[in-house]
């Protein structure tokens, strides 16, 4: 897939300053790693992206490459299948290209909500808020809140996105602030209000911090701890 140099839509000298002055360990991993570069992928509608990104959910990039490849190929044009021509294509013909019973319903309900004006033009896309374009896109049927999230940083360079159930950010952040447990979103949520407006930049640096941690300090780090309530004595055991 195409990359270009994003064109940054923020200072970039103007957010890293910002955060090093709120976040003490932040400054530190800006200071110790790679500068932030966001390579934006080429623009592609919301339509044409949850296309494809339902088409590599849960299987390998391989494979997913191999099934988008012959999904393209029942387009006229060689291109992505339109929401017009999605929802005139059979659903043996889809399975046969390698698509899921769930992902072809995902995807014709992509095209329906795409030509109702549910899902936005890139042009649209561009105007809207993050938070619009959430609760637009994950209107579609199998799309969440992650993808859109991602849809917001790679494709729009949005500056303040957190994807707060991405595994690489809560792993980073769990590195960075040198816990051993990964954060529950909602803390993780919390925590990430010290980073407006430029949580993306923030989520940048906690991939960061994997990539420098390496395989071995992850697999160390554990899931967020579940709090137990507290245990009740079943009545037949009270006091007599």
């Amino acid at each position: 897939m195409t990359e270009t140099s994003a064109i940054l839509s923020f200072n970039l000298a103007e957010a890293t300053k910002h955060l090093a002055a709120r976040d003490e360990r932040l400054k530190r991993l800006i200071e110790e790693t790679t500068p932030f570069q966001l390579k934006i992928e080429a623009a592609q509608s919301p339509y044409e992206t949850l296309v494809e990104a339902v088409t590599h959910q849960s299987i390998s990039g391989k494979a997913a490459a191999t099934i988008f490849g012959r999904v393209k190929a029942l387009s006229s044009s060689g291109g992505i299948p339109t929401p017009q021509e999605m929802l005139k294509l059979r659903k043996p013909v889809l399975r046969k290209a390698g698509l899921s019973g769930a992902k072809i319903l995902a995807m014709k309900d992509l095209a329906q909500k795409t030509i109702d004006g549910v899902v936005p033009t890139l042009e649209q896309a561009q105007k809207l808020s993050d938070e619009e374009l959430v609760k637009r896109l994950v209107s579609v049927r199998g799309i969440g809140a992650w993808t859109v999230e991602m849809f917001l940083i790679f494709r729009l360079g949005r500056p303040d996105v957190l994807p707060i159930h991405d595994l690489g950010v809560k792993k980073g952040w769990s590195i960075t602030y040198g816990k051993k447990h990964m954060p529950k979103p909602k803390e993780l949520l919390a925590f990430g209000e010290r980073w407006r407006p430029y949580r993306t930049i923030a989520s940048w640096y906690m991939w960061r911090a994997c990539q420098r941690a390496g395989h071995a300090a992850m697999r160390k780090i554990r899931p967020a701890k579940v709090r137990k309530g507290p245990r009740t004595v079943p009545r037949s055991q009270g006091k007599k």
